[in-house]
């Protein structure tokens, strides 16, 4: 049965031997009630999502313990738009300049870990249908976490979403996770054809690097090109007519840059 939730909610068949943490280890005098948080627990995605993959991932938060249908996580406190620079930088970045450049650098090389991570590293792609700052949270050392997943959907699942019947591409827009119609049939294509990168980089990255700061802490030449490769990750030039999907070359582009950014930050200091 446990199975079968993770399935349904996930669209994961998964193996009996990795459903430890969705499954009390041992049954006292009260198991029912044992039983009864379990599964009330099982209700709830995001508990799933985090439970199965905070051993397999440094980019969602860890669930700390559980009571009843209650379960609690790492507290982290979550980016918003009313942040100049998205993400409260108080401590690390107090008055702003180089400490926030450095840190703002920091926090970008770790959306590029996240993206390739949830790319590559799980048997399945994980995409993200909706982001924004509010979202995302930034531990000490800069590790940008996922705290909101309820938008997130591994390929099958996602697969799922989107193949709807449609008159136009409009139809095929689930939040941040566009596919194309195919009016032949009217049928939404099950292949995502948009990507993570393209979205952190249209809604995130855009609003750090596409306009020049007043008292620029990184040289102009280097400002310029991170301009340009988020304007191109973010698909507003290059847009090829039969994929979104930003290139690889891109994602390297980006975070070669970013590495130079800190070089020269570093330098400076």
């Amino acid at each position: 049965m446990v199975a079968a939730e993770v399935k349904n909610a996930l669209g994961l068949e998964l193996p009996n031997s990795s459903m430890g943490s969705l499954w009390p280890g041992h049954w006292g005098p009260g198991w029912r009630r044992q039983l009864a948080s379990a599964w009330s627990l099982l209700q709830q995605e995001e508990y799933v999502y985090f439970s199965l993959l905070q051993d397999l991932s440094r980019h969602v938060l860890p669930v700390l313990g559980s009571c009843g249908h209650f379960y609690a996580v790492e507290y982290l406190a979550a980016g918003s738009p009313r942040h100049s620079t998205l993400f409260p930088l108080d401590e690390a970045a107090p008055q702003g300049g180089q400490a926030q450049a450095k840190a703002i650098s920091h926090i970008a090389l770790s959306f590029l870990d996240m993206v390739s991570h949830f790319e590559n590293d799980f048997s399945h792609r994980l995409h993200l249908c909706d982001i924004k700052p509010e979202n995302f949270a930034i531990r000490r050392d800069f590790t940008v976490v996922a705290i909101d997943v309820d938008m997130a959907f591994f390929e099958p699942k996602m697969r799922e979403i989107l193949e709807q019947n449609c008159t136009g591409d409009e139809d095929c827009n689930f939040f941040d996770c566009f596919s194309k119609c195919d009016l032949r049939i009217n049928r939404c294509g099950a292949q995502r054809v948009n990507s993570n990168l393209q979205v952190i980089c249209n809604k995130i990255f855009h609003h750090w690097f596409s306009s020049s700061p007043r008292s620029p802490a990184v040289s102009f030449p280097l400002r310029l090109q991170l301009q340009q490769a988020v304007r191109e990750c973010a698909g507003s030039a290059g847009l090829s007519g039969n994929s979104w999907r930003a290139a690889p070359q891109v994602f390297w582009k980006l975070r070669r840059l970013l590495q130079a950014t800190l070089r020269e930050l570093q330098d400076m200091e």
